[in-house]
């Protein structure tokens, strides 16, 4: 007996705020989620490591075009961090190194913390995803090998003590693109002499969106299929950190086909791009004072004058 054929995939333009559970990959989560939906695009917005949980923004159809748009955005966190144990990952999800008695308390921790603030040299752990010649870190410490890794620059705009319980403590960092909260763990561990690792991890903010607004895979998967577009957020949910062009039927006319058109209302910058019904694209202001159309929405799109 031939099992039922699937639906055709559809057509599903919009932002999905997805609070990933623990134990799958972001891209295992994006196909439960582009399932449920039945959507013909999908994808992610940067990934979480299978420990992690929390929001992980999804964009389905024309908001993949934004998508990069979050790559650059800050970050939040709420990190636990375990004093004492020394893993191959900086993770829970390592290999165990190495266990060390643990003398810290809640008060050297507080009183270490400024040290790990502002601007900050931060070497890339071996197991993750940048490539050396083409081949994925991971990959190569697989393998058993190592390579020198040049420190980048990440800026760690706040941490803020939580709570302590055992030998363990938890954190929220606030902080910029490319920061391993793993490494930072890693690295306090080794400041207080006792090592250290991340025991668990929950992103609480991408830009300026929240947590507080993403939705379970299970909530989803609860919610009336005809009804599940109505939990979709706006295409330009991605641009919230960005202002706004409002522009009139002609201008927005000339920027879809591709046109400059002059504009000294707004400072040189990257902007949305809004007509008279709504939300077309991104923009950018250039210093002499050209708007030009960067990535724009496909005309034949309902949010899309």
């Amino acid at each position: 007996m031939n099992a039922p054929r699937r639906p055709p995939r559809r057509k599903v333009d919009g932002v999905l705020l997805l609070d990933k559970p623990l134990g799958i990959s972001s891209n295992a989560a994006l196909q439960q989620a582009r399932r449920l939906f039945n959507a013909a695009k999908a994808g992610h917005t940067g990934t979480l490591d299978p420990l992690a949980t929390g929001l992980l923004p999804l964009c389905f159809g024309e908001a993949t075009k934004f998508a990069g748009e979050l790559l650059d955005a800050d970050k939040a966190y709420c990190a636990t961090v375990q004093l004492g144990v020394v893993t191959d990952t900086a993770d829970a999800e390592g290999r165990v190194l190495e266990t060390r008695p643990v003398s810290a308390d809640e008060a050297m921790v507080r009183a270490l913390l400024p040290r790990f603030m502002g601007l900050q040299q931060q070497v890339p752990p071996m197991y993750s995803a940048l490539k050396r010649d083409g081949t994925p870190l991971y990959e190569l410490a697989r393998q058993g090998i190592e390579v020198v890794r040049a420190p980048r620059a990440v800026t760690i705009h706040s941490l803020e003590f939580l709570a302590w319980s055992g030998d363990r403590f938890e954190l929220a960092v606030a902080c910029s693109k490319g920061t391993y909260v793993r490494t930072l763990a890693a690295d306090i561990g080794q400041a207080l002499g006792c090592g250290a690792h991340l025991a668990a991890l929950r992103r609480t903010r991408v830009g300026m969106l929240d947590v507080a607004n993403a939705i379970t895979l299970e909530s989803i998967d609860n919610t009336p299929a005809a009804s599940r577009d109505e939990l979709l957020m706006p295409p330009d949910a991605l641009l919230a950190d960005l202002p706004a062009v409002f522009l009139t039927e002609l201008d927005v006319a000339r920027l879809l086909l591709g046109q400059s058109i002059r504009w000294v209302d707004t400072p040189a910058q990257r902007c949305r791009l809004t007509g008279p019904r709504g939300f077309f694209g991104l923009g950018d202001v250039s210093t002499d004072g050209w708007l030009r159309p960067k990535r724009l929405l496909a005309t034949n799109t309902d949010v899309c004058p």
